[in-house]
């Protein structure tokens, strides 16, 4: 995944406090890492572990990248 400003690079735990909306984008696909007590794993790993497969990743890369472009949260 090629993520704007390394976000994918970051722990989810930071992710998702400082951009509750990406929990939203993951929850879409049932990636339900709002509700993770850990939280460690970097937000690029949490996406492949799920095994979407290309398309869903695609999907989800272009969501994030909008939201963190233009502060709005994508839904397709």
């Amino acid at each position: 995944m090629k993520l704007k400003q390394n976000i994918g690079e970051q722990a989810i735990q930071d992710v998702l406090t400082t951009h509750p909306q990406i929990g939203e984008i993951l929850q879409q696909f049932e990636i339900g890492c709002i509700s993770c007590g850990v939280g460690i794993c970097q937000l690029q790993d949490v996406v492949s572990i799920h095994g979407l497969g290309v398309e869903a990743e695609q999907q989800i890369e272009t969501q994030i990248n909008a939201y963190l472009e233009n502060g709005d949260a994508v839904n397709q």
